[in-house]
């Protein structure tokens, strides 16, 4: 049975829902300037993920890999969040999260490493604060979490102490200032490449890479056993760990709604399928408003 399109049908699914996990892929930034691995645009047209995304990589060519993450800095640097990020920072909300999922807690677990999810929810928090009693000073606690379980592109993380951080400078050290994607030097010293300035340590991007494992898994499996409702956003289910965080819901008798610009072959196994841009989707579906009101 293919899957419903039914916006009421899912409304009334959301309305009954006790706990909500939603797990965002790339296709939520598009609309945001940042192209996902199969765009042309992409990264990986010309790269091999190999030979970019991986500890070895790292330690065999550490200025190439620092290069295309330098590029992936600007991108997320340079873009604000979209309609579709905003929705879901509503959902985060207590206060409007009631209107649509009244019982419902909610966990967002994105894969994205851009940081436009959390910007989303600043900016939501930001521009509300002091409307509702939830959003007083000091009452983030009452916020649902946002996991990125890829970590994120403008955090560094040091080689020698572990010292995880973000930072928004641009370039991350000279040396990085006149490279991109198209200009490769792939002779840049390592002493010349970012370096801790707790300990001197080389300074790695703070992805996870192939080969490691995601951040934040218990948090996000604890809300996983307990949900009832699965969002999966501009991500496939054939990519993992999403694909395991849906269907083990499903497989306890909750439902799946699938938010993408086109069909994956694994759709059909799901209970909901919204196509088109999440950017419009997402806003209509969930709150009934259009993207320019979030």
């Amino acid at each position: 049975m293919p899957p419903s399109s039914s916006i009421e049908d899912f409304r009334k699914v959301l309305y009954e829902s006790k706990s909500i996990v939603a797990v965002t892929g790339a296709g939520l930034s598009v609309a945001s300037g940042i192209p996902t691995w199969r765009d042309p645009e992409g990264v990986w047209k010309t790269y091999d993920p190999a030979t970019l995304a991986t500890p070895m990589a790292f330690n065999a060519n550490p200025s190439l890999v620092w290069q295309h993450y330098h590029a992936m800095r600007e991108r997320a640097l340079k873009a604000t969040p979209n309609p579709a990020h905003l929705a879901l920072s509503l959902l985060c909300v207590p206060h409007f999260r009631a209107t649509v999922a009244p019982s419902a807690q909610f966990t967002l677990a994105t894969q994205n490493i851009d940081g436009l999810s959390i910007r989303a929810l600043e900016n939501t928090t930001q521009k509300y604060r002091n409307s509702f009693g939830n959003l007083t000073e000091g009452s983030e606690a009452d916020l649902s979490p946002i996991y990125e379980v890829h970590g994120r592109v403008l955090d560094t993380l040091c080689t020698s102490c572990g010292h995880r951080e973000n930072s928004t400078t641009s370039p991350l050290c000279p040396a990085l200032a006149m490279s991109d994607l198209g200009n490769v030097n792939p002779s840049i010293p390592v002493e010349n490449l970012p370096h801790c300035l707790r300990c001197g340590g080389l300074l790695r991007p703070g992805v996870v890479w192939f080969e490691e494992l995601p951040l934040y898994s218990r948090e996000v499996w604890k809300a996983v056993d307990e949900a009832d409702l699965c969002l999966l956003i501009g991500t496939s289910s054939a990519v993992q760990p999403a694909g395991a965080y849906a269907y083990e819901i499903a497989d306890r008798g909750g439902k799946v709604a699938v938010f993408n610009k086109e069909n994956c072959e694994s759709d059909g196994e799901w209970h909901f399928s919204f196509l088109g841009l999440c950017e419009e989707t997402l806003p209509h579906v969930l709150f009934g408003i259009g993207s320019s009101d979030v």
